[in-house]
């Protein structure tokens, strides 16, 4: 309890500092009465700005007051909406673009912000004119714009361990984003994690309170300016808001969106720690969060979001809800939420059903089920914000400016915390740093893919759906690595699958060193979570390009790309030495400066980088976090290799890993939210090749079958699937090597899915599972679908004895589910498992 009495403690002390000078043991005896700090505004009253507040709000109709408590999404809402309902706020949600363009132009942006602001100002109509705001997911850069520097995600930040360099990040995204002429960023995120399973594990800096207290203030200030300056919110700099209050780092199993079963105390202590010092640098907007804590959603929190933040924690800016969030809330629907406002929510999230959510939230206002005083002081707080930045000014010195989006001084910050945020967990026999002018071999798919390193939140929501040649300017690992080796008169050849011969090189020799980068696939939010800390479960195709370099002879240099520290012992027994990349962003380059000298032998940068996450020694080691009882993981908290370093790591690390067949047995995830590995999402056709589905839409050559993300209860979570009935097809869940899920049968388990069937099936459907050549299992659904009602969700579940009766041997299965028909039809998916112990309550059952 030593370990844990200490952080306590330690988090104690910034409590009380937080509070004010006086840190007298009665100050500490009341800080474990009430956990929260006793905090004052962080920006002295204004009483010439609250006597404008007061006037505008005193000629405002209830109509317009909530309005500006309505944030929209520009897919969903025009100027004209912004003009007539007197919208608050806009925002761009992950993958949002101006006239849906991908690649719509800075000038593009700029434009619409320009439409939207001008639409808020027209009081022709005789209201009273209120600039509009404009948010944006601006989380490692100005991510959602084509061309823009892409930052290291705040995990890797978090390994840096320089706040001045995480305040230079925040004053350059600030100026990137202001180009495009929006003025909010919803960043920085200051979860503290505590189960690495979490989907957004990488936008946590570390596991650590206090360089999350460190790193908030830092990038606040970064992006709104020194409070106490006359820089705070000049233009240059912008309004951000602080996520995700509070708690959403701590979730039962990582889960996103899940319960934080912890007490205030702990709450206040690691999880309030970025907010401290976030409130205390001046930010002027909190965004609530879509976990809940004890079993109360956060968006209708009132003691939390009124009493401790708004109270106890002296914020006087807003609080906006999340993409929808205020749904969850006991009482409420999408459209309909007056207990989050009675909460302390000021301004809804909502991006597509405003308009039903305006109505209805008006009558509550009209009836006094939401109280005049609580819609006044949403709107006060709303008020004072936008006054704060300008925005009445319309103060934008950067609009359309150019040579600041992606220019190189900001891609130089980008490359400088590439370089900070390595660290060297493996290095024996000294093989860092390489030889520049030796033969370089570059393996693994991660070596040549800008989107897979930058990871989630660039460009689209969840990272994918991109190509290299949507990131003009960026580096990829091997462009880096490429041009470090060339320059030096060595030679760098990319060999994704590791292949090479005696032409391979044009001095005729083998690879004198492999340098292979491989690691996780972009997700973002949810998506991302997992059940398994095993990196590549039931898929070693990256192990095994590490063992047949190695059998070869030749020296291994392994650059791991992920969002969080995953079980890779046997990763790493197969290399010599082995890098913690994280995802580095566009300036890929940054690596190559550090694991290669110049032309002279000479060290260019070193590794300075150090674990801001425990990382795990065993497989099922989560939660893992520094301070706990039991600590015992891989490499601790802090820990980083140098070039001074002489350490060596046995290659003979723990091994045993999850399987299907053996172990805990939890529901096995086939899709929840996105295909969960070692499954793949393929539409199959009658004579054709599959075609993988990678990113939120994709359609067969001529349209036969189209597959497209939608919401069933969150953003993107089921799959939307339209057959033409051109010939027999549909989708499959496939993995690249076959997989022992014999348990789940013995376990008498059922493949379970939520579906929907938008219009009755005109021919056969069937569900199978494939188990090689000749081993094939099909049920015909036709029946069960026709018995559900159309256009409504239900849940369909299958006994797996049904298909081990057709044949199927799930001893190595192969599809674990696909979907086809015959004929035209239309239904969506989502949550495809199999569920132990479902057998006996299938909706479709066999006899044995």
């Amino acid at each position: 309890m030593l370990n844990k009495k200490i952080m306590i403690a330690g988090l104690l002390s910034l409590l009380s500092a937080c509070g004010g000078k006086d840190s007298s043991q009665q100050t500490a005896a009341k800080a474990m009465e009430n956990p929260w700090p006793k905090l004052q505004p962080a920006l002295p009253a204004d009483p010439e700005m609250e006597k404008k507040i007061a006037d505008l709000l005193s000629r405002m109709s209830l109509e317009e007051k909530v309005g500006q408590m309505i944030q929209a999404e520009i897919k969903y809402a025009t100027p004209e909406d912004v003009k007539q309902y007197h919208l608050g706020s806009i925002l761009n949600g992950g993958g949002t673009y101006p006239n849906n363009d991908k690649f719509a132009t800075p000038q593009d942006w700029l434009d619409l912000a320009n439409a939207y602001y001008e639409a808020s100002m027209d009081s022709s109509h005789g209201g009273v004119a209120i600039p509009v705001m404009w948010g944006s997911d601006a989380v490692h850069g100005h991510n959602n714009v084509i061309g823009a520097t892409l930052f290291p995600h705040n995990i890797g930040l978090g390994a840096t361990r320089d706040p001045a360099l995480i305040q230079r990040i925040g004053e350059a995204t600030a100026r990137e984003v202001a180009v495009t002429g929006i003025d909010w960023t919803f960043a920085p995120t200051v979860a503290v994690v505590r189960d690495d399973r979490w989907g957004r594990t990488f936008e946590s800096y570390s596991e650590d309170p206090q360089i999350v207290n460190d790193y908030a203030r830092a990038m606040v200030e970064g992006i709104q300016g020194d409070k106490t300056s006359d820089e705070f919110l000049d233009g240059y700099h912008l309004i951000s808001a602080t996520k995700h209050f509070i708690g959403d780092g701590g979730t039962e199993d990582g889960v996103d969106r899940g319960d934080a079963r912890v007490s205030e105390q702990e709450l206040a202590e690691i999880h309030a720690a970025g907010y401290l010092s976030a409130l205390d640098a001046g930010v002027q907007t909190v965004m609530a969060s879509f976990n809940r804590w004890n079993g109360v959603p956060l968006h209708g929190h009132k003691h939390l979001l009124t009493d401790v933040l708004k109270g106890r924690l002296g914020f006087d800016g807003f609080v906006v809800g999340d993409w929808n969030g205020h749904r969850f809330v006991p009482g409420c629907t999408l459209e309909s939420c007056a207990p989050a406002i009675n909460a302390g929510l000021d301004m809804f999230m909502v991006p597509s059903d405003w308009k039903a959510l305006y109505k209805n939230t008006l009558a509550q206002a009209k009836s006094g089920e939401i109280p005049t005083s609580r819609i006044d002081d949403a709107v006060t707080r709303i008020l004072r914000v936008k006054m704060r930045a300008g925005l009445f000014d319309r103060n934008q010195p950067l609009a359309g400016k150019e040579g600041i989006l992606g220019s190189p001084d900001h891609r130089a910050i980008a490359r400088e915390a590439v370089r900070k945020s390595l660290v060297l967990l493996k290095n024996n026999g000294g093989l860092l740093p390489l030889d520049p002018k030796r033969n370089i071999l570059v393996a693994g798919n991660g070596a040549d893919d800008i989107g897979k390193q930058s990871g989630g939140w660039t460009i689209s929501w969840q990272g994918t759906g991109n190509t290299d040649e949507d990131f003009p300017g960026a580096t990829s690992i091997y462009d880096g690595i490429e041009t470090a080796v060339k320059s030096a008169g060595g030679e760098a050849v990319l060999s994704a699958d590791g292949e090479f011969s005696e032409d391979t090189f044009a001095d005729g020799n083998r690879p004198d060193v492999a340098v292979v980068v491989f690691g996780e696939a972009p997700y973002a939010e949810w998506h991302g979570d997992l059940r398994s800390l095993e990196y590549q479960l039931g898929d070693k195709s990256d192990l095994e390009l590490l063992r047949k370099l190695k059998a070869q002879k030749i020296p291994v240099v392994s650059i791991f790309i992920s969002g969080r520290p995953l079980w890779v012992n046997k990763e790493l027994n197969a290399s010599d030495a082995f890098v913690a990349a994280w995802l580095p962003g566009s300036e890929g380059a940054g690596i190559a400066d550090v694991i290669f000298t110049d032309a002279e032998g000479e060290v260019q940068h070193g590794f300075t980088g150090k674990l801001s996450f425990s990382w795990p020694r065993l497989v099922h080691q989560t939660p893992l976090n520094v301070g706990e009882e039991n600590y015992q993981p891989l490499f601790a908290y802090d820990y980083g290799l140098t070039y001074a370093d002489n350490v060596e790591i046995a290659d003979d690390l723990p091994e045993d890993g999850e399987t299907y067949a053996e172990g805990k047995l939890d529901d096995a995830w086939l899709m929840v939210w996105r295909p969960r590995v070692p499954w793949e999402l393929v539409i199959l056709e009658a004579g054709r090749e599959p075609l993988s589905v990678t990113g939120n839409l994709a359609s067969s050559a001529d349209g036969n079958i189209t597959v497209a993300a939608i919401d069933m209860q969150n953003q993107e979570d089921a799959l939307q699937i339209d057959w033409k009935g051109l010939r027999r097809g549909g989708l499959a869940l496939r993995a690249q090597k076959p997989q022992d899920m014999s348990r789940y049968l013995r376990e008498k388990a059922a493949l379970t899915l939520d579906i929907r069937v938008n219009e009755q099936p005109q021919a056969e459907v069937f569900a199978a599972v494939d188990c090689g050549d000749d081993c094939r299992a099909e049920i015909p659904l036709r029946e069960p679908l026709s018995q559900l009602k159309a256009g409504e969700w239900s849940q369909l579940s299958i006994d797996l004895q049904c298909f081990a009766g057709q044949g199927a041997e799930f001893a190595h299965i192969e599809s674990s589910f696909a979907l086809e028909s015959e004929g035209a039809l239309s239904l969506a998916v989502a949550n495809i498992k199999y569920v132990p112990g479902a057998a006996d309550s299938a909706t479709v059952r066999c006899d044995d």
